[in-house]
């Protein structure tokens, strides 16, 4: 039994008593270096809300001074101190009205109001986080104690979470959103009363004398007090702490009866909604390509009623009255083979341009340099592919060249051009044509020589 109490006992490494009293008093205002860093950790934990960081967060619960007054306020409860009970009330008040003043002006201004995961999770307290600060304030305590203060204090203000909540509360009123405001106080006001509770506990349990003498209404006044204030902090908590539990199982049994009756018979899932929050609760699901009849429905709505996490959900399957599928399948077909026809047509008439492009298109240009270079004389060049229509209803395709000269070609260099262009041009009989330019007009003058106007 010895062996036991030792194990257990809180004696052993305490600090004195006058000191830590002493230190637990000068942790309680909020002047000078305290305020700065108060308003400096309330800043970057609204800015770590604000983008979703979590490092930033939890270096502001590291550097945040709220727990001194809080645990002033356990520490006076212990030791029936009202005076400084009184002290560390108003401290924490006012420590409380000046996060929320500075958190809220920095939301309202913060361009940047989109709702994070770190702000929603300081919007829906419950019992575990009462657990939380009730031992973690028992282990804040026992550190504060000690005479080697250790690592747990900066774990502690971690767990507990007090500067959070504060600038969530202040995010609540800068874009007016009770509900955010007072989930988010809720919880603040749930980590100072147990961390305050849990304070007193140790405190009577290391047996710290009482500053004064008390007399038993007062100290029954007390311990009503903290009764009313467990009683209302944890009604309300364990009414979410069971809402949280119920709206997880209902996730959990939607997904199991969305595997069971659709998954695993092969019914392609499309499309899903849920949603706890609505009366009754609504499951609404479309699927690819598997149509339920009326009876199936009914089956599928005594199936949910046979859960008792899932009764009285509303389902809804999204299908029209119609068979759509099979009717947008056959448009479907129907659109593809209109489109290959058109397409077909289009090709059809695209080749025969190109193919008359193809046969009609000479460089001419490139033609006449190579032309003079052989033939000086002449000095401008057309070549072409003519379609001849013949009295039989037929046609054939004759290659003119066209050319212009000063002059006529001697037949011999004539003769010597027409192959040049059959073997230039691939062709076997090319057409060839001088071009005759008219004289240009000669201006006529009247009888005083002067040119006559036209």
């Amino acid at each position: 039994m010895n062996k036991l109490t030792s194990l257990f006992n809180l004696h052993e490494g305490e600090d004195d008593r006058e000191k830590i009293f002493e230190s637990v008093k000068k942790n309680i205002s909020y002047r000078g270096a305290n305020l700065w860093i108060l308003a400096c950790a309330i800043i970057i934990a609204s800015i770590g809300l604000n983008v979703n960081s979590t490092a930033v967060v939890i270096g502001a619960m590291l550097i945040s001074p709220l727990m001194g007054p809080i645990v002033g306020a356990g520490f006076a409860l212990g030791v029936y101190d009202f005076s400084l009970l009184r002290k560390s009330l108003r401290n924490l008040l006012n420590s409380t009205l000046v996060s929320l003043t500075v958190s809220t002006v920095y939301f309202f201004a913060s361009p940047f109001k989109d709702v994070q995961s770190e702000l929603l999770a300081r919007t829906s307290p419950n019992i575990y986080d009462i657990l939380i600060a009730f031992f973690g304030g028992i282990v804040g305590v026992i550190a504060v104690t000690r005479t080697e203060k250790g690592n747990p204090i900066p774990g502690v203000a971690i767990a507990t979470a007090l500067m959070p909540p504060l600038c969530t509360a202040g995010y609540g009123l800068a874009t007016w959103q009770l509900s955010y405001f007072l989930g988010a106080f809720y919880l603040y006001c749930i980590n100072c009363v147990f961390i305050g509770i849990s304070t007193f506990f140790i405190v009577k349990y290391l047996g710290y004398p009482a500053v004064k003498q008390v007399n038993e209404k007062q100290q029954k006044q007390v311990r009503i007090s903290i009764t009313v204030l467990i009683i209302a902090m944890l009604v309300p908590s364990s009414y979410l702490a069971y809402s949280l539990y119920r709206q997880q199982q209902f996730a959990k049994n939607t997904n199991d009866f969305i595997n069971d009756e659709f998954t695993k018979k092969g019914y392609t899932v499309v499309y899903k909604k849920t949603d706890y929050n609505t009366n009754p609760k609504l499951l609404e699901l479309a699927f690819l390509s598997k149509r339920f009849e009326k009876e199936e429905i009914t089956r599928l709505e005594n199936q949910i009623n046979q859960n008792k996490y899932l009764r009285g959900t509303h389902l809804v399957i999204r299908q029209d009255s119609t068979d759509r599928l099979r009717a947008l399948k056959g448009d479907i077909l129907n659109e593809i083979k209109s489109t290959e026809n058109e397409i077909d047509q289009k090709d059809l008439r695209i080749v025969a341009l190109e193919k008359q492009i193809a046969q009609n298109t000479f460089d001419n240009q490139k033609l006449l340099k190579e032309a003079q270079a052989i033939f000086p004389k002449i000095t401008s060049l057309s070549v072409s592919n003519h379609s001849m229509a013949t009295a039989k209803d037929s046609a054939f395709v004759v290659t003119a060249v066209i050319y212009e000269s000063p002059e006529v070609l001697p037949a011999v260099d004539n003769e010597k051009f027409r192959n040049w262009m059959n073997q230039r041009l691939s062709v076997k009989d090319v057409a060839v044509f001088r071009r005759v330019v008219p004289p240009a007009p000669q201006p006529t003058t009247n009888k005083l020589g002067k040119k006559a106007k036209k």
